[in-house]
């Protein structure tokens, strides 16, 4: 198997082991993505962040999907023991997941219903930043359809902050470097790309983006990826999520 071939064999067993990110996943509401690719001589990581808001969690957070041939920060003291963790290296051998809140918790949020913003707030705090909360016009302006005539979802709200602080709300350079080695080079970073869909049974070795971005880890040449199609990466193109 050429490495070309690996990298892909590993992405589609992650797909099929739910541990490869769905943008359309029906627990969370998307707001923005990224993807960063890195390699060394030896070694090759992609790290994948998704900004959302799942009602089930009960605040806004960025999921980071690092993929690889040399993961690393798996913290295992958070496992019950040692079985526990072997157990989840066996599973996990090429993944990781984590996760960060770059929005503080707060009453910027319904203390009745954590899906809605408070109608009383007026800014929220983002990494440090006291942003103030939009209008209903400045949702419109950027092309974000409220749902309720009288309520602001938290959704909504991503939705406004990813467009407006796209910086704040997805991974600084240490935090979606967190399972990838400091020995690893960057070598591309993109804010949109043709995502697989999942739902519709597409898994990666099928799908342009990750065919070409294999290819270019293989060989370390970044003209590999030379996309032909549009990206599909923004929120708007997976209403089915959350």
């Amino acid at each position: 198997m050429t490495l070309t071939e690996d990298i892909l064999a590993t992405l589609d067993s992650c797909a099929a082991a739910f541990t490869f990110p769905m943008l359309d996943n029906g627990y969370v509401y998307l707001a923005a993505t990224r993807l960063s690719v890195y390699s060394s001589d030896d070694d090759w990581a992609i790290a994948i962040e998704v900004f959302g808001f799942s009602p089930r969690a009960g605040i806004p957070d960025t999921s980071i999907y690092s993929f690889g041939s040399c993961i690393s920060n798996r913290k295992e003291s958070s496992f019950v023991n040692e079985t526990a963790y072997q157990n989840y290296l066996s599973l996990n051998p090429n993944n990781v997941m984590t996760s960060i809140y770059p929005i503080l918790e707060g009453d910027w949020q319904d203390v009745e219903d954590l899906e809605l913003v408070s109608p009383t707030a007026s800014s929220i705090e983002v990494r440090g930043s006291r942003i103030e909360l939009p209008s209903r016009e400045q949702y419109a302006a950027l092309g974000i359809d409220l749902t309720d005539s009288n309520d602001i979802h938290v959704f909504e709200c991503c939705r406004y902050l990813a467009e407006k602080h796209r910086e704040l709300v997805l991974a600084t350079e240490i935090e979606r470097r967190g399972a990838i080695s400091s020995e690893l080079n960057q070598l591309l970073l993109l804010d949109d790309w043709l995502h697989p869909n999942l739902v519709e049974e597409e898994v990666p070795s099928e799908n342009e983006t990750f065919r070409q971005l294999a290819e270019l880890l293989a060989s370390g040449d970044v003209s590999k990826y030379n996309p032909t199609v549009q990206g599909n990466t923004h929120w708007s193109n997976w209403p089915d999520g959350g």
